[in-house]
Parts: C-alpha cells; structure tokens; sequence
C-alpha cells in the first residue's frame, strides 16, 4: 500500500515521502480502515521535525486523524463490523491507503458528514469544547477572543464559542482571511498585523476579553495579557509562532486573571468519565448539525507534501485534507 513515511528527522520534512508498505493487520482488538479522507494537523509536521512532544520511533507513518470504511476487525471487537464508516484519532499512521486502530478509538461517522468533514472533526472540536467549556468556563454573555483563528482549531473555536452564546472576536495575521472568519460565526474580526489591544478593549467598553484561546504563544500572549479582563481565563492552546511566552507572576495577580494550559487529549485521560461526556457532546452536536466544519482543500495522497506546505506557509483557512 501507499503510505507516507517518515525514516529521518529534518526541519524541511525531506526526511518524509510516499512508498510502498505492507497492509498492516489488526490486532485482536483493532479495526482495520481502508483510509477514505485524512485531515492534517500541525503536530504532523513537528513530529516529521523531531519538535513534537511525542516522538514516535522512526520510521514511521504521519497522520492522526481519518476516516474510511471497516475492511476487517479483531476476534475481541464486536461494537464495528466489516463496512461500517468510521473515523477516529492516532498518533500516527492516517496518512495511508490503510490503518489499523483500536476499536474503541474509533467512532461511527454521522449520516451529515462525508468522509473528509469526518476526518477534519473531532480533534479540532474536541480541542475547542475542552479549552472553552472545561479549561475557559466560559459563559454566555462573555466576550471570546480567538487567535489563530483562520486555522481549524481556531475555526472551531469560534463555531463553539458562539454555539456557547459568546460575542466572539477573532484575529489573523492575514487580512485577506478575514471575510472567512466572519463568514464563521465571528461578531468581530481583527488584523493582528497591527496589534489588538487597543481594539479588544474599545469592542469590550474598556473590560477586556473574558476568554482568550491562544494557540500562538510569544508576542500574542504577551500582548493578551493586556486585554484580558478581571476574572478573565487566558488558554495556553498552544505556541505555533515558535516562541514559548514567560509571564511575570505579578501580572495575573496584580489583573486578576488567570493562565490556563490545555492538553484535550489528556484531560480525557486524567478524567475518563468528562473525557466521554466531551466525545459525546461534541459528536450529538454534529448529529443534529449545530456546527460547522470548515474544510480549505481537498488533496490526492501523491500530493501530501503540498497539503503540508498549506499549514507550513499559514495559507490554510480551516482544515487540509487529503482523499484517498
């Protein structure tokens, strides 16, 4: 089978390309994927750069999230069976003609959703849902600013930021994606190239943003700390500008707000019973078809080095996605 493989690790992912593997075989416990849609994700590229914090061992194939059709199962697994359509979240592997993964990693795709809108879903709304609802708190009536909006953890903060009832605005570095941020649910939107502060507080009446998802670090978490407001909830999401933000204690104390780190994954993890309730909310809401994915491409697997150049070079509004 096709597969992208990852055998060295280098900064420009020419360590990585297509090749021919052997079909992988389901353990007793696992379902084998035939791979109809994979959606890209920036940890893909950190981990091809040896920058992640999970370090798979070489060689491996990238890819964390896919979606396709059951072809064959375990002697254990009786919740699927052979033709179901089914996505689901790894560490690796999705980037392949096949894949197999532990049943209970996988999940029935909704009767709304087509394959690629499947693979695109849960782990950048399951990031939202736990950075908003069980890290943020956040309330309807509160004021939400969203970084790094345009890309699909951000496209999904604002969808579930104003499911929530949130007045939601949003930032990108980029003007031109802008309109597509608005498009998205966005009450505001801002050009990051010419600072926020000044703006978030005039769209607040000098209050501040009482939430702020930041998946970009350095500079933008230094310059939130400035407009966030009192008992407001500032999100370590992540630090895409490769920079890792320092805060002074004094600040927080002193403007009486809080930092808050999220890991969604983990946090399922350390609580099982809330990481369920995540997974189930976040998929009734696709059920009944409260939000909105929003997917920028659509890729053959012979052109997965292009999809990645999209995240790489910040062209991407939404998610990547590659069809096979």
């Amino acid at each position: 089978m096709k597969a992208f493989l990852c055998r060295e690790i280098t900064d420009d992912l020419s360590g990585a390309a297509l090749e021919d593997v052997p079909e992988p075989v389901p353990g007793e416990d696992e379902v084998k994927v035939a791979v109809r849609a994979a959606s890209l994700n920036f940890p893909d590229i950190l981990m091809c750069q040896g920058k992640y914090q999970f370090r798979p061992e070489l060689p491996f194939i990238a890819g964390m999230e896919l979606a396709g059709d059951v072809v064959d199962v375990g002697q254990n697994v009786t919740e699927l069976k052979v033709g179901d359509r089914v996505c689901g979240g790894t560490k690796t592997g999705a980037f392949a003609e096949y894949a197999c993964m532990p049943a209970s990693a996988l999940k029935l795709i909704p009767a709304r959703f087509d394959f690629a809108t499947a693979a695109s879903y849960g782990a950048a709304y399951l990031t939202a849902y736990v950075s908003l609802v069980r890290r943020g708190r956040l309330q309807a009536g509160e004021t939400l600013l969203v970084h790094g909006a345009s890309g699909g953890v951000g496209m999904a903060a604002i969808d579930v930021g104003k499911l929530m009832g949130a007045t939601v605005i949003a930032t990108s570095g980029s003007p031109e994606k802008l309109p597509a941020l608005s498009a998205q649910g966005a009450d505001h939107v801002i050009d990051l190239r010419d600072g926020f502060r000044d703006e978030v507080k005039a769209l607040t009446g000098g209050r501040g943003a009482d939430v702020i998802f930041d998946p970009i670090g350095g500079d933008v978490f230094d310059e939130s700390t400035r407009c966030i407001a009192f008992d407001g909830r500032l999100l370590v999401v992540g630090f895409m500008s490769g920079r890792i933000a320092e805060i002074k204690t004094n600040i927080p104390l002193i403007k009486g707000f809080s930092v808050v780190g999220v890991r969604a994954g983990e946090y399922g993890r350390q609580f099982p019973d809330r990481g369920r309730e995540n997974q189930d909310t976040i998929w009734r809401w696709a059920a009944e078809g409260r939000v909105r994915p929003h997917i920028h491409a659509r890729l053959p697997l012979s052109d997965v080095k292009s999809a990645l150049d999209l995240l790489l070079e910040r062209k991407a509004i939404g998610k990547v996605v590659i069809e096979i």
